[in-house]
């Protein structure tokens, strides 16, 4: 009876588009490779290859790169979307180690810039929790750069980065898995369709609305006032240096999430969350 309750807890499966889903990576797979970085890679990716649909169009599967695309890990071939993934034992925490600093600036603010699955797992392997950030949710305050690496090290000089994901607002966390436990297709891909209303390719554009809407996540209430945001226009200030008119800026932000219907206006200066 307990070898049956741990297999069952080791396997978790669930029933989903018409066969059972595995949360269980491939351990054999990282069997040859030294660095433990190097065999969740593998089995990670492969797991997401083998399991993952796509949740920017529901396509039932996504496909790995095979030739070490230097932008992205995985693809869909019905809507061109490419995906990166980042992978880690237990929780995320506030920040995801990435790559070369100026190489990352230079992608999120480009065309190229994939999604981001963050995948957590336990220590048998087994995927736990898996988060999608769309691509449209980067921003170069999310970015920070790393002491570069001593004059002894083998790549002496190199710089490289962290990914701030403690700052991505909570909107721009789209969960696949959570718990153990499979969102629907259609939930996930109908999350992301809303979120992509907030999609603009104007960096700083993107950068004031992200940072205003963080400034409304943090109200603990689902209904506020102006002055509520207001009180962050320190803190906003310090962010967009040059700018002269934070308070204007709110103002114009707010509207964008109400004319996107992520909050409504109730007049008097007055919103209410519709997250």
């Amino acid at each position: 009876m307990l070898h049956k309750a741990s297999a069952v807890k080791r396997i978790l499966e669930r029933e989903w588009m018409g066969f059972l889903m595995d949360l269980q990576m491939n351990a054999a797979l990282g069997k040859g490779y030294r660095s433990k970085a190097q065999k969740i890679r593998v089995m990670s990716e492969s797991w997401v290859g083998g399991n993952m649909f796509c949740p920017c169009c529901g396509n039932p599967h996504i496909f790995e790169l095979k030739n070490n695309e230097p932008v992205a890990d995985m693809k869909c071939d019905h809507c061109g979307g490419i995906f990166e993934l980042k992978s880690k034992e237990g929780r995320v925490g506030k920040k995801i180690n990435d790559g070369a600093y100026a190489t990352m600036i230079e992608r999120i603010t480009s065309a190229t810039n994939p999604e981001l699955f963050v995948m957590q797992y336990s220590a048998d392997y087994t995927v736990t929790d898996l988060i999608l950030v769309p691509k449209f949710f980067f921003v170069p305050q999310i970015i920070e750069k790393r002491k570069p690496l001593a004059p002894t090290a083998r790549r002496a000089g190199w710089t490289g980065c962290n990914i701030l994901y403690a700052e991505i607002p909570q909107q721009g966390k789209i969960s696949v898995i959570k718990n153990g436990i499979m969102k629907s297709q259609r939930e996930v891909v109908e999350n992301y369709a809303r979120i992509k209303k907030l999609e603009t390719a104007n960096m700083n554009v993107r950068s004031w609305l992200f940072d205003v809407l963080n400034c409304v996540n943090r109200i603990g209430s689902n209904e506020f006032c102006l002055q509520e945001v207001y009180a962050y226009t320190e803190i906003l200030q310090k962010r967009h240096i040059n700018n002269h008119n934070v308070e204007a800026k709110i103002r114009q932000q707010l509207q964008f999430l109400r004319d996107k219907g992520f909050i409504e206006f109730l007049g008097g200066g007055h919103y209410k969350k519709r997250f």
